[in-house]
């Protein structure tokens, strides 16, 4: 029997603000175990929350990008369950009034090769909410370490309709999940350092039944590889089991990654289990439609409709879209560049070839903090290049050059006397002893090889150090050979 597979994500985002949710102690990677908590995160008798508008802001501006309705009023529910990492045996989140609704994420599927777009397909959300985050529990052997200095620190819960079909398709998801909200400074979405954090719930069903599958829920995917990992062998798991006669349990599973396998780990808790009421303490929220409105504002340009830009107002290729799109910086970078030197194409390529490649050499994220050079100096070389000034293999030399110094074109050039020699009487010089010195290319062209003229050329290269102009020493080979 062919079955189809039906996946819904539940993806935890930790928002970037000042401060937790509903405390004033602050939260940053790294820190000493235990450092960053206060009386409000541990639950202490006598202690108040105190909501964070920042990260109510953050979560609007993300219903908004992903065009969710945010409704007139939110409120806080206690969701209640026991664990050493829940100080609190309590932990605040939102049951029946989240912050947005509906929506959705417009992701792109792979295309058939590199170099041609892909499917975009939307899938749909159910909701948006923001709790607070738990203590992180570490386990060693028989004993547990347990350290509250993630407890607090603002969540949103981003959960899809079960509208994912596949492992890519998740991968595709959570890719432009993380891009998005790159974008707008919403969180940096590291998965390293648990900023986000995806649970899969995955069931199979024969293709073309509405009725849906028994549903497990994967838990433990610590990157996006990880995810597409864990769901494509839950995938294969459930479909091994219906096969042999079996029937899937409604189960939570953790996926190992070393042993490329999940794991029972316990039975899934229902919405009963976790006995939701009002948070006694918080007052439901009013939002108003002039917050929305100056949220709205302050979004920047997508990345998909960037894309776009660049096709239409550039004429770039997908092949450097796909690689700009993805890091806002650097497509700003691009942008003050052309502001400089309107050549796009030309500097698109040497950004995407020449810049990445020094970044990833000295494993340098793609973020402005890293990049050595400025637009001013692309744009010179750049202009350089078209001007004849230096020729494409010494302006090489030069950019590498640039990216270790920060120094400008113009300074190096000088400095090492790279600047190409366009004295057509030198040229024509060089090009009499090129021809002399290569008797059988020469006779090859003349005889109708058009190619082994290359050898010549190169010749006068290797004689001129790189920089004699190649357009001139084209033309001047073939005026003397043509004759």
């Amino acid at each position: 029997m062919e079955y189809e597979a039906v996946i819904g994500l539940e993806v935890h985002v930790q928002l970037k603000t000042k401060a937790k949710l509903f405390a004033r102690s602050d939260y940053f990677y790294g820190a000493q175990p235990n450092t960053l908590t206060d009386p409000v995160v541990l639950g202490l008798p006598g202690t108040l929350p105190v909501l964070n508008e920042m990260a109510v802001r953050q979560a609007i501006r993300t219903g908004l990008i992903f065009d969710a309705t945010i409704p007139e009023v939110t409120k806080w529910d206690r969701k209640n369950y026991f664990y050493p990492d829940n100080p609190k045996n309590y932990q605040i989140s939102q049951f029946d009034h989240p912050i947005c609704r509906g929506g959705f994420v417009e992701i792109e599927l792979a295309g058939p090769s590199r170099n041609i777009m892909g499917e975009h397909k939307k899938i749909q959300l159910h909701r948006i909410q923001l709790e607070e985050d738990v203590g992180k529990l570490t386990h060693e052997g028989e004993m547990s370490l347990i350290d509250f200095n993630r407890a607090g620190v603002p969540l949103m819960e981003i959960i899809s309709m079960p509208d994912l079909h596949s492992e890519e398709e998740a991968f595709a998801y959570l890719t432009s999940l993380r891009t998005h909200l790159s974008y707008a400074a919403i969180s940096d979405c590291d998965m390293e350092k648990g900023q986000m954090r995806c649970d899969a719930n995955v069931s199979i069903r024969p293709k073309g039944q509405r009725e849906l599958g028994t549903k497990v829920e994967l838990k433990n995917l610590n990157s996006i590889s990880g995810v597409r990992n864990g769901i494509a062998y839950e995938i294969q798991r459930q479909r091994q089991v219906l096969e042999e006669g079996g029937q899937v349990k409604q189960e939570t599973r953790k996926w190992d990654a070393d042993a490329n396998i999940s794991t029972p780990m316990r039975t899934k808790e229902t919405i009963d289990d976790y006995r939701y009421f009002p948070d006694p303490d918080l007052v439901p929220l009013k939002i108003e439609r002039s917050l929305i409105e100056e949220l709205r504002q302050s979004l920047p340009e997508m990345p998909f409709r960037k894309q776009e830009r660049f096709f239409t107002s550039y004429d770039l290729p997908y092949t450097i879209t796909s690689v700009f799109y993805p890091h806002p910086d650097l497509c700003d970078f691009f942008e003050e560049t052309v502001h400089f030197y309107s050549q796009p194409k030309a500097i698109a390529n040497l950004i995407a070839n020449d810049f990445l490649r020094e970044l990833s050499g000295a494993h340098l994220p793609i973020v402005r903090g890293n990049f050595p050079i400025e637009p001013r100096q692309l744009a010179e070389l750049v202009r350089f290049i078209d001007e004849g000034t230096l020729s494409k293999q010494t302006a090489q030399d030069v950019f590498i050059e640039m990216f270790r110094s920060s120094q400008d074109a113009k300074t190096i050039v000088q400095e090492k006397g790279l600047s190409q020699n366009s004295d057509e009487q030198t040229l024509i010089h060089l090009c009499k002893t090129a021809i002399e010195n290569n008797p059988n290319a020469t006779s090859e062209y003349r005889s109708g090889k058009i190619a082994a003229i290359n050898v010549l050329k190169g010749n006068v290269m290797k004689i001129s150090k790189g920089q004699a102009n190649p357009l001139l020493i084209d033309k001047i080979l073939h005026q003397l050979l043509d004759l």
